[in-house]
Parts: structure tokens; C-alpha cells; sequence
């Protein structure tokens, strides 16, 4: 038997276009079972909506009743996304009920709403979407290495980069030797607002056919885009071929682009190594502690 949903769009007079996922069908008021979320969305964040109302319990499977195909759910939600990202005039859309069984989706019934003015369109999110034209392909060492943003789904190969780095490597980048990062500090670092931060990573394909995160150069720019605080770090034994190049380059181009006033970041004292490789930019101390080194480059002439 199929679960009835409801997916929608709408505007929010403070968040802007907003997406809607809950139980529906014709009680979908006495229920009240609905969870909301920003766009732009993917498949991982479509499923963590899924996962915030209680219709999923059902959606799961119960008894007789095999689960949902939850990708299919997902999809339907990001193709709601795009819609919100490619339509301005789209002011309202509801589909109600979504049948969501085993063999996918079907919509039985659908209401749209459009403006004479502009409402929606990627330009109007709370939260910029992903920066497709920043991803490139490059020959390093013979392979294909891809320089791009960092997205959502790269949780599970940035922990597995993260265990790969070494006790010093780990200190010098979070100022503590921690091999394991909670889920919510992995999400704090590939769930980023591309509107106030930019995280590069390096990626060569692996041998699972899945992308093997080798880098990650991040900056976090303050509200008046003075400032740029930034990071990075690259695979303990894949240091000194060339990769921290090419992630500071693409960071700092990025960022002088965006019209930032300067690049900073704190470097441990004992942290040789990336003091010499900074100062190779045009890096040059300017205060700090006892404890670190405030490493400074102007990127505005």
C-alpha cells in the first residue's frame, strides 16, 4: 500500500523559497505532520528531511508493507528544488497526495501558484547553491585530479581523509590530535554556506570507482567580506607533490574575486612546515600568541 505525502513549495516573507514535505492525503491538517527545509537540496539533505517527519517511520516499512523507495521520494524533492531555483515566478506548488511506495512516486493531484513579479529563483535562497562553475579537471601526476567545492555527500570520504592524516598533521590543522570527528563537526565541514564560506577539496577517482578526497583548503569570510580566515591541510603521504599549491591557488584566486580585503590564518609555532609554505604566497606575521602565529595576505590592491 502506498504512503500518501504532501511536497510543496512557497515563499517565506524572511527565508524566501522554502520546501514542505509531510503526511498527506485528505487529513493532512489534523495530522500536521510536515517538515520544512531551504533550498538548493540533493538526495543527502532531501533524506534528511524525509527523516524530520513522522511519515517516515511508515515510509521505512512495517508488517507486510515493504518501504518506500526513498530515492525516488529524494529526487522528486530536488526536482522541486531546481524547480524553485529555474522558476522566479513560481509562488506556491503542492502535490497532495504523492503516493510513495515500493515501485517509486506518482503524483495524483497538484496545485501551482505564479506571480506576476519575480519570487523565487536561485538568487532569492537563503543559502547560495552549489557553485558548478568553480569545479575543474586537471592532470596531476599522470591522473585526473578534480578541484571543486565540497558538497554534502563528501562526509563519508572526508572522514576517511581525516583518518588518514597524521597525528601531527591532525594538531596542526584542528590545534588537538583527534583521528574521529563527530557526525556533526563532519557536517559542520562539507555542509557549508557558499555565501560565507568556500571549502576546495582535491578528488582523484578511487579504486571503488567513488572519489578519494586527497585535500581541502577552506576559508570563512566575516559579514563584511574583510576577512577571510583559512585552513589548509593535504594528505599525510601525499605532502610535497604539489596539491597545497593548487588548493591555495584556487583559494586565493577565489577569494580576491569575491573582493575580499585579505586572507589570515593562525599557524602553530611549531608548525615549520606551513609558515615556510604561506610565506611562499606573500604570507607575512603579524601578531598572534604563545601559541600561534597570525599569518596575514592582502589580496586588494
Amino acid at each position: 500500500m502506498a504512503q500518501e505525502l504532501i511536497v510543496g513549495t512557497s515563499i517565506d516573507p524572511s527565508f524566501g523559497p522554502v520546501l514542505m514535505l509531510g503526511h498527506g492525503g485528505t487529513a493532512v491538517e489534523v495530522r500536521a505532520d510536515r517538515a520544512i527545509a531551504l533550498p538548493p537540496l540533493n538526495r543527502a539533505l532531501a533524506r534528511e528531511l524525509v527523516s524530520r517527519t513522522q511519515v517516515s517511520r511508515l515510509l521505512a516499512g512495517y508488517r507486510d508493507h515493504p518501504a518506500a523507495r526513498l530515492d525516488a521520494v529524494g529526487d522528486a524533492l530536488v526536482a522541486l528544488s531546481q524547480m524553485l531555483a529555474d522558476l522566479p515566478e513560481l509562488a506556491e506548488l503542492d502535490i497532495n497526495p504523492l503516493w510513495a511506495d515500493h515501485d517509486g512516486v506518482l503524483a495524483l493531484d497538484a496545485r501551482i501558484r505564479l506571480s506576476r513579479v519575480p519570487v523565487a529563483g536561485a538568487e532569492r535562497f537563503a543559502i547560495r547553491p552549489y557553485p558548478d562553475a568553480l569545479v575543474e579537471t586537471i592532470a596531476w601526476r599522470g591522473e585526473p585530479l578534480t578541484l571543486r567545492p565540497v558538497r554534502p555527500e563528501d562526509e563519508p570520504a572526508h572522514r576517511r581523509f581525516i583518518e588518514q592524516l597524521s597525528p601531527d598533521d591532525l594538531r596542526f590543522r584542528f590545534f588537538n590530535a583527534r583521528r574521529e570527528l563527530a557526525h556533526s563537526e563532519l557536517a559542520r565541514l562539507t555542509q557549508i554556506d557558499y555565501a560565507r564560506e568556500m571549502a576546495f577539496i582535491a578528488v582523484r577517482p578511487g579504486a571503488d570507482g567513488a572519489g578519494e578526497t586527497l585535500g581541502v583548503a577552506r576559508a570563512a569570510v566575516d559579514p563584511d567580506n574583510v576577512e577571510a580566515e583559512f585552513a589548509i591541510v593535504v594528505r599525510s603521504d601525499l605532502q610535497g607533490r604539489g596539491l597545497g599549491r593548487l588548493l591555495m591557488d584556487k583559494l586565493i584566486a577565489y577569494q580576491a574575486a569575491r573582493g575580499t580585503q585579505r586572507l589570515v590564518g593562525l599557524v602553530l609555532h611549531d608548525n615549520q612546515a606551513m609558515r615556510a609554505f604561506v610565506q611562499r604566497f606573500g604570507f607575512e606575521a603579524q601578531g598572534g600568541d604563545s601559541d600561534a602565529l597570525r599569518m596575514v595576505l592582502p589580496l586588494q590592491q
